[in-house]
């Protein structure tokens, strides 16, 4: 039976699967700067570590850029957003790939993360609108399998093309991106009842922080121990470095299926879900110390890693976004400021670990601890549940829309 947002149970309209090939892009261009690290600096006349701030410029962007651009784009209509960032997105990798100078690529860099922001907090308000409230995890878990299939595919083969040739990929690429999302979605005009004030106001939910509580840590706990994976494969387990890429793509594989899997059991019983994957990441987490030393083990965990962390990541996002109630966009971005946030906390503590006398064993330790942390949030949110059915409602009027006083469902918590 069709839902009150006009779709069917178990079906995703076609816009959601162009949003997710949106979120694609936006996450190649995010990780495959670290695989090119030694080229482009080579080729910019930089210190590898200098050429790192492009990475560390992008990670900000997208923290502080996300709500900030959200903010900003809040009154225009979500069509004529999706395709201004796609338009940036695409010029910042112009500048940057005709660029020679470390100046004007970390500028454009910035940029760049800055139209993520803005592409993401509104692809996932108007993913979940057009898929309706029992379909809206799933339709987030196929945006941030975009994300997970970067590291799959687009990272990769970034990797062999040169510095300057995914950028130039990328900026053809969300060219026709844009035009994808002018024809798939309709041009309507901003909701009247649409105001900052109304998005600020969603903040006051103490059920909203403890989704995003749960999103900055697990997301933490994972990349703490990814970010640091490669020596840990090569020195402990014993895996030869022409080989550690496909173990990457393990993890991707892993990462993906994660998504997937918390998209399809998350609109259920999303707290089942939640608390289960966060448990079996910090377990998974927690045998790689001991089990890394073999490469059949190694690469299992790593997997498995992918796996059980991003099965979180779809609920959680989904749960803010209903725990916002009218006002999603600018939870939609505080998310993804979320996730970034705990990939840099995350890497940086890790990063000190490995220089202790933990030595390779000290990102695994400090992802199981934060990842372990992430059970704290989810169970508080299980123990107090829902005090009010939230709502996910599109900042444009969409024609299926008519019944915009009825509440959507909020999945059992239990």
């Amino acid at each position: 039976m069709p839902s009150a947002s006009g779709t069917t149970p178990g079906k995703l309209p076609f816009v959601v699967w162009v949003l997710a090939a949106g979120t694609f892009l936006m996450g190649t261009t995010e990780f495959v700067v670290a695989g090119l690290l030694p080229e482009l600096a080579g080729d910019l006349g930089v210190s590898v570590s200098h050429a790192g701030l492009l990475i560390t410029a992008f990670a900000i962007g997208m923290i502080v850029g996300a709500p900030t651009m959200a903010m900003a784009t809040l009154r225009l209509p979500q069509r004529q957003t999706l395709i201004l960032a796609l338009s940036v997105f695409c010029l910042g990798h112009l500048v940057a790939a005709l660029s020679t100078s470390f100046t004007i690529v970390l500028a454009a860099r910035v940029v760049t993360a800055l139209a993520t922001g803005a592409f993401w907090s509104v692809g996932f308000v108007v993913a979940t609108t057009a898929a309706g409230p029992h379909n809206a995890t799933r339709a987030t878990g196929v945006m941030i399998g975009g994300l997970t299939l970067a590291n799959v595919v687009g990272v990769p083969i970034g990797s062999f093309a040169g510095w300057r040739g995914p950028f130039w990929a990328l900026a053809v690429l969300s060219g026709l991106a844009a035009v994808f999302i002018g024809r798939f979605i309709p041009a309507q005009e901003q909701r009247a009842d649409v105001s900052i004030r109304a998005e600020v106001r969603a903040l006051r939910h103490g059920r909203l922080w403890l989704a995003l509580g749960a999103a900055m840590l697990i997301m933490g706990g994972v990349l703490a121990t990814y970010t640091y994976v490669t020596p840990l494969l090569t020195d402990r387990a014993g895996v030869p470095t022409d080989a550690v890429p496909l173990v990457l793509i393990a993890f991707g594989l892993g990462a993906l299926g994660g998504t997937t899997t918390g998209g399809r059991l998350g609109d259920r019983r999303p707290m089942v879900t939640t608390i289960t994957a966060a448990a079996a990441t910090a377990l998974v987490l927690l045998l790689m110390i001991p089990l890394s030393g073999n490469p059949v083990t190694a690469t299992l965990l790593v997997l498995l890693m992918g796996l059980t962390g991003f099965t979180v990541n779809p609920v959680v996002t989904a749960l803010a976004m209903r725990f916002a109630g009218d006002a999603p966009t600018l939870t939609s971005a505080l998310t993804t400021s979320a996730f970034n946030t705990g990939i840099a906390a995350g890497s940086a503590i890790a990063g000190t670990a490995l220089d202790s006398s933990l030595g390779l064993t000290g990102p695994p330790l400090v992802g199981t601890v934060i990842a372990a942390l992430t059970l704290l949030p989810l169970i508080a949110l299980a123990v107090h549940g829902p005090s009010h059915k939230g709502r996910i409602v599109a900042r444009s009027s969409a024609p299926t829309q008519r019944r915009r006083d009825e509440p959507a469902e909020v999945p059992s918590q239990h």
